[in-house]
């Protein structure tokens, strides 16, 4: 008897640890795979696909419905049925969810393979999914803006990659969900012209002062001068201001430097 006690509390302890895995728990749908498994009945275990009409066959019972359930949800249908068929006597049922199929997230932008991919875990998150569409192009900037939904309201993320996979924060790599759009813009740049060596347009990386934007240039030409460098800047309106920068001071994404001929 104590033996038969400590079996049944391993397999409960297996379903809390489930469902602790499934902190949020997903809604099943077509193209999930799920797996089945009733307690001291393993004639009825069972790993298998939701069909395009959302059902599954079960042993004994036939054909049953569970898309639009959470895995609590379909465990309890399951006892149901086999408890009112009387094939098994108070069943106690597990549904683990093996792969998601039927939750999809838009990823687009500078990304290799922009279009719309599956969540194919629960608790994916959002760098599992960039690298899932080949990763950033070259062109593409440090964030990825993530818009959704959650419990009923409009969200809309910014998700810093490089603090995620070189500064270890974890913490910041969100959980996507079915229906978000992941979009990657192009990288930051910002422009130089005027008595430079080299006028353009640059990748502008995180941090980068006025100075580093001249050597990006290729320098002063030599009738150039650092005295009086103008720096155009759209202010939060779209208006664009003129500014005197220090060397020191930090370029802005679509900053136009401009690099003024010495009278001397």
């Amino acid at each position: 008897m104590m033996r038969r006690w400590l079996i049944l509390l391993s397999f409960l302890l297996g379903l809390c640890s489930a469902a602790q895995a499934q902190r949020a728990e997903h809604i099943l749908g077509p193209g999930d795979v799920i797996r089945i498994s009733v307690y001291q009945n393993p004639d009825l275990s069972l790993e298998t696909r939701i069909s395009e009409l959302g059902e599954i066959a079960f042993p004994l019972v036939g054909t049953i419905k569970l898309a639009g359930r959470s895995t609590t949800s379909a465990q309890s249908e399951i006892a149901r049925l086999l408890r009112e068929g009387n094939f098994v006597n108070n069943p106690q049922v597990s549904v683990l969810l093996v792969q998601v199929r039927s939750a999809q997230v838009s990823i687009l932008g500078q990304v290799a393979r922009p279009g719309r991919y599956p969540i194919e875990s629960v608790n994916t998150k959002v760098s599992e999914m960039i690298a899932a569409a080949g990763g950033i192009t070259p062109e593409g900037g440090n964030i990825v803006t993530l818009t959704g939904m959650r419990d009923g309201q409009p969200v809309r993320l910014e998700i810093d990659l490089p603090a995620v996979l070189q500064g270890g924060r974890a913490d910041l790599d969100v959980v996507v969900a079915h229906g978000d759009t992941l979009f990657v813009d192009r990288n930051p740049v910002f422009y130089i012209y005027g008595e430079v060596q080299r006028p353009g347009a640059y990748r502008l990386e995180r941090g980068t002062t006025l100075m580093q934007a001249l050597a990006q240039g290729g320098g002063l030409t030599q009738r150039g001068t650092e005295r009086g460098l103008r720096v155009h800047r759209k202010d939060g309106h779209g208006n664009v201001r003129v500014l005197e920068l220090k060397l020191t001071d930090v370029v802005e994404r679509d900053d136009v430097i401009y690099v003024r001929e010495s009278i001397f």
